[in-house]
């Protein structure tokens, strides 16, 4: 199976997959959701995969800190079922100064369904 192609989630969320060759994709990721600190920007993502096994990544640096997104995901049919986890590094102080955020408030973690467009 190939892992090419644009995956769509129900948040319609798009992870782009323009490469895939020895186990390895490469593309885009480009999140619907407003509150995202990902919000606004198509971000390179890079990734493994072994059968139906997939996990892909991607990292920003934006004006609240660092963020990096992991996806681990099955494919079961025509959906591609994922949890995810972001990590924040920073977060914004009451003088919009970065600040070190703690590490029981640095994650957040999910799950998305992607489905492949025709």
């Amino acid at each position: 199976m190939g892992w090419v192609g644009r995956w769509k989630n129900q948040y319609g969320s798009v992870l782009n997959v323009t490469e895939d060759a020895d186990g390895r994709i490469a593309g885009t990721f480009k999140t619907a959701l407003l509150e995202s600190g990902f919000y606004g920007t198509e971000i390179a993502v890079c990734g493994t995969h072994l059968g139906h096994c997939i996990s892909f990544a991607f990292t920003a640096s934006t004006a609240g800190g660092d963020l990096l997104c992991s996806y681990s995901g099955l494919l079961r049919g025509d959906r591609l079922n994922t949890v995810w986890h972001v990590i924040s590094d920073g977060q914004l102080d009451p003088e919009a100064r970065i600040t070190e955020r703690a590490w029981p408030h640095a994650v957040t973690t999910n799950a998305d369904t992607f489905l492949r467009e025709p």
